[in-house]
């Protein structure tokens, strides 16, 4: 009785959280759903715009820096990119596009290094390549396995340069990003005092031990990442934001690209954050995202149980050792 009361009081606090991080409030100019990031407070947009490999797919500057305006003028502020997208070739963008235009948005990076001196040259690249002195968040890049925390914990290393960040305010907020383990990700959120958390939020549920075949199963139909790691992040009031929600593009094919953003944006997340090599993806996907309505509870079991066990194992598979770039 104890335990299923506990059980009972532990899924309501959830729920209240849930329900706190997707309340909504539509942008006076845009029309944009805004979320808060958060205990950071910040109000983000409800889509992201993925500065990475998508974004790089625009092989002209000029067209790539037509994306990127596109965006911020159709109610997109939150700007994610990272250290190692293009060997800095997407901030390098960004910083070009900021000599002509006011930062206006939430400007995100990701920082790959896990040693102290090697994250602290990448941090000073990273400034110099966005032309400014300080972002408003840092994330750990990629976290992957149990040895991959440990190098980042040591001593001086990774995540003490990231508080030593912002306690110099180099970084508004810091956090961690993940797409291989659940397991490991909740070890990292519970330890540290992080203001946000990106992980990979979608259909497939994936982040699951072979042969990764629970997803739509138990009493909320969450498995993997949703089980595991976000629990943590929501009682933590950390900044939530959901990242492969195509899968690299793995998933098209078994819902429509409309019904796998809308899934993950049902989620607790402040934002999903989607690459989007064509101006008419941008276009199509900021119109969701001003026309959101939340997935219904069925909705939200059946699309993962589409999912076979065994592509959700293939995708598992593939992103235990993706490198993003």
């Amino acid at each position: 009785m104890k335990l299923s009361r506990r059980t009972f009081l532990e899924s309501a606090t959830l729920a209240s959280l849930a329900r706190e991080a997707t309340a909504m409030v539509a942008d006076p100019k845009t029309g944009m759903p805004m979320r808060t990031l958060g205990r950071t407070g910040v109000q983000v947009s409800l889509l992201g715009f993925g500065a990475g490999s998508r974004w790089l797919m625009y092989k002209q500057q000029e067209k790539a820096l037509e994306a990127l305006d596109l965006a911020l003028k159709g109610g997109i502020n939150y700007i994610d990119s990272a250290a190692s997208y293009g060997d800095g070739e997407s901030e390098r963008r960004i910083g070009e596009y900021l000599k002509t235009h006011k930062k206006d948005f939430f400007l995100v990076t990701k920082i790959s290094p896990r040693k102290g001196d090697e994250a602290m040259r990448t941090i000073e690249r990273s400034l110099k390549n966005f032309g400014l002195q300080q972002v408003d968040l840092m994330h750990m890049h990629a976290l992957m396995g149990p040895d991959d925390l440990a190098a980042a914990e040591a001593k001086g290393n990774l995540i003490d340069v990231l508080h030593k960040m912002r306690d110099q305010k180099v970084a508004r907020f810091i956090g961690v990003t993940c797409h291989a383990s659940p397991t490991v990700l909740k070890q990292a959120l519970e330890r540290h005092d992080f203001d946000s958390t990106q992980m990979a939020l979608n259909i497939a549920q994936i982040g699951n031990a072979a042969p990764s075949d629970k997803a739509g199963q138990g009493e909320t139909g969450a498995s993997g990442f949703e089980s595991i790691a976000m629990p943590v992040a929501l009682k933590k009031k950390m900044g939530l934001t959901a990242m492969k929600v195509f899968a690299q593009e793995k998933l098209l094919g078994k819902a429509a690209p409309e019904m796998l953003i809308r899934y993950a944006m049902t989620l607790p997340v402040c934002a999903a954050v989607v690459g989007m090599p064509k101006l008419e993806h941008l276009e199509q996907n900021i119109a969701v995202a001003k026309a959101f309505k939340p997935l219904g509870t069925d909705e939200m079991k059946s699309l993962p149980r589409s999912v076979s066990a065994q592509m959700r194992a293939s995708i598992d598979r593939f992103f235990a050792d993706h490198e993003d770039c």
